[in-house]
């Protein structure tokens, strides 16, 4: 297919990477920071804009990789008939594309991207459309690109947002935490590498409820008191690790 990828951030850069890899035409970068859309474009040896009024319309599909806040802002800026378009929001609904075309709908990757990634991932792709015809171009699209692929409206995405956000945002944050804890300490964050690899290991096998472990799990009074005399001079981690150690406690 040809496509044009509006956008120039992590998940147009990876997404370009991997239709391309597909086989696919990719004909234009567009993105209002020109810079990130020479870069982008250079690598994917196409042409590239700043501007809707350029907008190639000879393409077979339009893919809006861009912020939620310049999406909602996007719906009358260009209009391309009954061309497939798509956005790559998890919290936007698909409608915000009604005004840009007929035929529209979501591609939304299930994951963390980053344009520095260059090794191959597992990307799930969460799809929707306006019609059943448009469900069935952008699942066929979606295919090329990834072998998972799931259909959800937008409250099943918005719900799988929270989940990833509470999975994967506040777990990184706790990690960022639990390094600067380690630093002010003077021991080695990395230690920590293979029971964290191992955490996740066990969740292609177990519930992660079946496999809650740690003193919160035992209630082992004594050692929480230790943890939190030490945390004293750590009042936000402090306050984490009580309001964590409380919620796995009452869940026991």
């Amino acid at each position: 297919m040809k496509v044009v990828m509006i956008g120039s951030g992590n998940v147009a850069t990876i997404f370009s990477r991997l239709i391309k890899q597909s086989g696919h035409n990719i004909l234009q970068v567009i993105s209002q920071q020109l810079p990130n859309a020479k870069t982008l474009a250079t690598e994917l040896n196409c042409d590239f804009v700043d501007n809707y009024a350029a907008i190639n319309t000879t393409a077979d599909i339009y893919i809006i990789a861009i912020n939620d806040d310049s999406l909602t802002k996007l719906n009358r800026e260009f209009n391309v008939g009954d061309k497939l378009v798509v956005h790559t929001a998890a919290a936007v609904s698909k409608n915000i594309l009604q005004n840009i075309s007929t035929n529209y709908g979501v591609l939304y990757p299930l994951q963390s991207l980053r344009k520095e990634m260059h090794y191959v991932i597992d990307i799930p792709l969460l799809i929707d459309g306006n019609s059943e015809r448009s469900i069935r171009s952008i699942q066929d699209f979606a295919l090329t690109i990834s072998p998972i692929v799931s259909q959800a409206d937008d409250d099943q995405r918005l719900k799988l947002h929270i989940a990833a956000t509470i999975a994967n945002n506040f777990t990184n944050h706790l990690f960022s935490l639990t390094e600067t804890f380690c630093k002010n300490e003077n021991i080695d964050f990395k230690l920590l590498l293979p029971i964290i690899n191992e955490t996740v290991r066990r969740l292609d096998s177990y519930s992660p409820s079946d496999i809650q472990t740690g003193p919160a799990a035992r209630n082992d009074i004594s050692t929480i008191d230790k943890h939190l005399a030490v945390l004293a001079n750590y009042p936000k981690l402090k306050k984490l690790y009580q309001l964590i150690t409380e919620s796995i406690r009452s869940n026991r």
